[in-house]
């Protein structure tokens, strides 16, 4: 269990649990609000290409993922851990954030 807190860098088992829980209800509610945005803008997958469809909707889940990473960590308590992992991938983009 050690390797697993090493690898997420967490002190507790507690926190693994809460990081985890944190990327399981991210994960889950970003695909979730992208169908619901995909479906009220008429843009469903039987009527478009499928690799336009695909492509579409990676691109809306992207930045919702990100957007609610933060929000459900705050949630749960584990803003500053996700803030950190958050500009890390912010800086690879292109951002600086001190």
């Amino acid at each position: 269990m050690q390797k697993i807190r090493d690898f997420f860098k967490v002190n507790s088992n507690y926190q693994l649990f809460m990081v985890n829980l944190v990327f399981a209800v991210t994960g889950s509610t970003a695909l979730y609000l992208a169908d619901i945005i995909l479906i009220n803008i008429s843009f469903i997958e039987n009527t478009s290409s499928k690799a336009l469809y695909w492509s579409v909707r990676i691109f809306l889940v992207i930045p919702l993922y990100q957007v609610l990473l933060i929000f459900v960590a705050t949630i749960f308590g584990e803003f500053k851990y996700f803030w950190n992992i958050e500009k890390k991938m912010l800086k690879r983009l292109g951002f600086n954030f001190k």
